[in-house]
């Protein structure tokens, strides 16, 4: 799961992923990162804390991180929460099998439409929606790969 600076999209979607594998008992590991430096080593955002902490999931363990290369080795999906951050992503991949793991979360839902969790970050009353986008999202996703 990876946003701009790994701590507001991304740690909810890494969350709410973990927790949604935990009561399906998938074998899945989830991880999240940001495409930018500024944050790690930091909580996430006290925010998404919150909203996370709502609907009962714990963010308080994660901390940021910046992407790497390697990443896209090491997992078999890459998970960008908008366009701008998948470009970016894309960027880092060094073959097509690498550019094939990359995708837009909300393509779960709707295929091809290039929608996007938006940024919350300067927007108060935006946590709740992107919880619900990622809630969503997720839902699908396990919908689709949990069968594979």
């Amino acid at each position: 799961m990876v946003c701009l600076g790994n701590i507001c999209r991304s740690p909810l979607a890494e969350g709410i992923l973990k927790e949604k594998i935990k009561i399906q008992g998938l074998d899945w590991e989830v991880d999240s990162a940001g495409t930018g430096s500024w944050h790690v080593g930091e909580k996430p955002d006290r925010r998404s804390i919150a909203i996370a902490r709502q609907h009962h999931i714990n963010l308080t363990d994660q901390r940021a991180r910046q992407l790497k290369a390697t990443d896209l080795d090491s997992f078999d999906l890459i998970i960008g929460m908008d366009r701008s951050n998948r470009n970016n992503i894309i960027k880092l991949s060094t073959n097509a099998q690498q550019e094939k793991k990359i995708h837009l979360i909300m393509d779960f839902i709707y295929p091809n439409q290039e929608i996007e969790v938006p940024d919350p970050y300067y927007d108060r009353d935006g946590f709740e929606e992107v919880y619900e986008m990622i809630d969503k999202a997720t839902d699908a996703m396990i919908e689709k790969l949990g069968r594979d």
